[in-house]
């Protein structure tokens, strides 16, 4: 595993770049790469080797990388989830993998799960070399994962959420330090995500870069970051795995960017919540899946 860094709009991130370990798939041009990144306030040390390696493994390499203001990528503003920067983090990381050395420039997938699990739809949507996309458990609409909340607990928790929004957007407009709120919590509380067992799953994944706070602005910008409505512009193959019990993506969003994306689109639904897919048994599960579908649309094209 190499450490490596790269630009995205004057900032330099992060990533660890795993080379495979096999040749299964490997051409004239070089091996396939999956370039990662992790969900709401998320670092590369959360949860994703346990995927990465594995794609390594399969004669896939993997590039790993943290958000502008994340874990060990630079930022002078911290902890700050704008879902319209780590997009552009995404397109940065992908123009740092197409000139590594030995992999193959037009075999390039793009992994994400929850959060950016969306990014990648918007992403791919508007590059039309990406070969594959892997949206592992992915926040398709945050208009209806607002609405599955208030579903389940109400209006009280989006009210906190915009009051904690409001005040730090204050803090940026005076200069001030930024507002910061948890990213997950107990249920009541005024983390990001509060669902039921949400907090001990998050933690479980945790890697030592991980804090738990995030700039409460971006409670603001949630309900405008709708990568469902890229669904139609995808021309790739797209695996799309969906928690049939997911609390925090709602899975009907899911279920209908697979739909828009047409015969693009693989979709999978497994009978778990949105954090049980990061360990043990499902974890496994899904994984399986993944490989499968990559190996399958990232080998190299007969002659």
């Amino acid at each position: 595993m190499k450490d490596l860094t790269f630009m995205s709009h004057g900032v330099r991130c992060a990533a660890w770049h795993i080379p495979a370990k096999s040749n299964a798939l490997v051409n004239a041009a070089g091996r396939p790469c999956i370039i990662m990144a992790s969900g709401f306030g998320g670092t590369r040390d959360t949860g994703l080797l346990d995927f990465a390696k594995p794609f390594a493994e399969a004669g896939i390499d993997a590039f790993v990388f943290d958000y502008r203001g994340f874990g060990a990528s630079e930022g002078t503003l911290r902890q700050n989830v704008s879902y319209m920067h780590q997009r552009e983090d995404y397109i940065a990381a992908i123009d740092a993998v197409r000139k590594l050395q030995d992999v193959d420039p037009n075999r390039i997938a793009l992994w994400g799960t929850s959060y950016s699990g969306g990014h990648i739809v918007a992403v791919a949507a508007q590059d039309p070399r990406i070969a594959a996309v892997v949206s592992m458990t992915p926040a398709m609409d945050g208009l209806a994962a607002l609405l599955q909340i208030r579903r389940y607990a109400g209006m009280s928790p989006l009210i906190r959420a915009v009051a904690h929004g409001l005040r730090d957007l204050g803090c940026k407009l005076t200069g001030h330090t930024p507002h910061l709120i948890p990213i997950v919590g107990q249920p009541g509380s005024t983390a990001m995500i509060s669902t039921p067992g949400a907090e001990a799953g998050y933690i479980a994944v945790s890697g030592e870069t991980w804090r738990n706070e995030v700039c409460a602005r971006t409670a603001l910008e949630v309900v405008y970051n709708r990568p469902i409505t890229f669904a139609t512009r995808i021309k790739c193959p797209m695996l799309v795995q969906v928690g049939t019990h997911d609390q925090v993506a709602p899975p009907n969003s899911a279920r209908q960017t697979a739909k828009l994306a047409g015969a693009y689109a693989q979709l999978i639904e497994y009978p778990v919540d949105h954090f049980d897919v990061y360990a043990g048994q499902w974890q496994q599960t899904l994984l399986n899946d993944q490989i499968i579908f990559l190996t399958k649309n990232l080998k190299p094209k007969a002659k």
